[in-house]
């Protein structure tokens, strides 16, 4: 399937927090702490002094384990690999993004958490191997499996939701992501470039710009 035409037209999607409460159990674990840059205002001239301390707060610590964003990284990537047009979605820090809007917006964090290990089950189920373990081939089954709502079999709801999310997560990130401004060829406001009116029109009404007209006004 074409991904990148597709994702283009998505938007941020909102999902349920309870998603995956069946799936999980794993919600009570400890936030990794990290050191993090001491975020200022000064660095931040456009935001507010709460906002201020919001983003601290935000970027003083990891949700996600190093296994659960080698797993987000993997799937970024199935969902926008790269190709001749522009690198990947981890390529344009994807991965980074999710774990920066899971921390911003906690609702989102049993539903990911939950996925993830929904998708390990299962995985540990089929292959005897958790998803980042499992070869090309295994991934790819596995997500085809949960790709497509409308084909997923009914005890694949969990996945169908969670890769959902991921979808349009990665989506979202890649293209707002100075990788994906480019791949979708937005070059935003640009000035305009006039060079006075065409000359069969000024034939048609009987005009000619002046030899001054011609010098300083339209000398493009």
């Amino acid at each position: 399937m074409d991904r990148r035409k597709s994702l283009k037209v998505m938007v941020l999607g909102t999902v349920s927090s309870g998603l995956m409460l069946e799936a999980c159990k794993t919600e009570d674990k400890k936030a990794i702490l990290k050191k993090a840059p001491k975020v200022t205002a000064e660095k931040h001239p456009g935001l507010m002094k709460e906002e201020v301390k919001h983003l601290e707060e935000v970027n003083a610590y990891t949700y996600f384990t190093p296994e659960e964003m080698k797993t987000i990284t993997i799937l970024c990537d199935i969902i926008i690999p790269k190709d001749e047009v522009s690198g990947s979605a981890s390529d344009a820090k994807v991965p980074e993004f999710i774990e920066f809007i899971v921390k911003d917006q906690p609702d989102n964090k049993v539903p990911m958490r939950g996925g993830l290990r929904w998708l390990d089950m299962q995985c540990l189920n089929r292959y005897q191997k958790s998803f980042a373990e499992c070869n090309p081939k295994q991934q790819m089954e596995m997500v085809d499996e949960i790709a497509w709502p409308k084909k997923a079999k009914p005890e694949m709801k969990p996945g169908v939701k969670f890769f959902s999310l991921m979808r349009n997560l990665t989506a979202t990130g890649f293209y707002t992501s100075e990788i994906g401004v480019k791949d979708v060829g937005y070059v935003g406001n640009t000035p305009n470039q006039w060079n006075g009116v065409p000359d069969g029109v000024l034939k048609q009404y009987g005009l000619a710009y002046t030899p001054k007209e011609l010098k300083e006004c339209i000398s493009f």
